[in-house]
């Protein structure tokens, strides 16, 4: 018999800014069925047997479903006990390729971010990269190289450094590449925390956003792009929606209905006030 409730597990709400959404989104659809969230906030950094433990309490509180929230992974091998009752992962894909699983579409958003760069007339565009190891790294990387192929652009190793993806890796990355002979005339951030220090860079040297340089970041996160002055063109991440989806894939297994595999949805470019056409246009 159903309890009419089920589990969300998610990595340190303090890590993400974004885990919230993905709560509200799972909550607010949850509450549409009637269902009820039993809600675990694992440390980020748990060992296997503590984020195991996390899934057998839910498992003991007798709920239907589980929803495994991640965010700093491509794909992960969750608890062996995660697969004894439905369950659906936000954030990455089941290693097994067994669990229903939705992710964010980094790769399209970054291209959607860059090509409003190429749009606006820019010719020489930067990318301020953080860890490669981190799968959201690679793809926002791609998607910058996917966009400067579709407009015609040369890809210049000499426009690309990668920094602690924070203010202070974002500030000494933008100095190293205005500082080049050739600059870039628009930088687009692997995060909006790096764009913070790339606007700090830009001021540094008497030039303005976006009169002399533009600006991109990636996560629409509060309150720093739309705190910063001017207000940050950055991507957002369908956190809230993820959550839904996930909440509602997982009522439609308890249904028995057939329930989509995976989803990646889209990452919708923010339009505020950090783009502009390049001076010498």
């Amino acid at each position: 018999s159903n309890s009419g409730m089920i589990g969300l597990l998610t990595e340190e709400i303090a890590a993400t800014p974004h885990a919230g959404k993905i709560i509200l989104g799972a909550q607010e659809t949850a509450r549409a069925h009637n269902l009820t969230l039993a809600i675990i906030n694992s440390a980020l950094q748990a060992d296997a047997d503590e984020r195991r433990d996390d899934v057998v309490a839910l498992v003991d509180r007798q709920v239907d479903g589980i929803i495994y929230a991640t965010v700093y992974h491509d794909v992960v091998s969750p608890p062996q006990e995660l697969r004894s009752l439905p369950a659906v992962l936000v954030g990455a894909r089941d290693r097994a390729g067994e669990l229903s699983a939705v992710i964010p579409d980094e790769r399209a958003g970054a291209a959607a971010a860059v090509t409003a760069l190429a749009d606006a007339g820019h010719r020489r565009i930067g990318h301020i990269g953080a860890d490669p190891e981190v799968p959201a790294t690679r793809g926002r990387f791609q998607g910058y190289l996917e966009a400067l192929t579709a407009a015609g652009l040369d890809h210049d190793d000499a426009l690309v450094v990668r920094a602690e993806a924070e203010a202070a890796g974002g500030f000494l990355a933008a100095r190293e590449l205005l500082g080049r002979d050739h600059p870039p005339s628009a930088i687009f951030c692997y995060n909006d925390r790096m764009a913070m220090g790339v606007y700090r860079a830009i001021t540094d040297r008497g030039l303005r956003v976006p009169g002399d340089v533009s600006v991109v970041g990636f996560d629409d996160q509060e309150p720093i792009a739309s705190g910063l002055y001017p207000a940050l063109t950055t991507v957002a991440l369908p956190h809230y929606d993820m959550g839904a989806w996930a909440v509602s894939t997982l009522v439609a297994r308890l249904n028995g209905d057939k329930a989509p595999a995976w989803a990646r949805l889209p990452c919708p470019l923010v339009s505020r006030g950090s783009v502009a056409a390049p001076l010498d246009r």
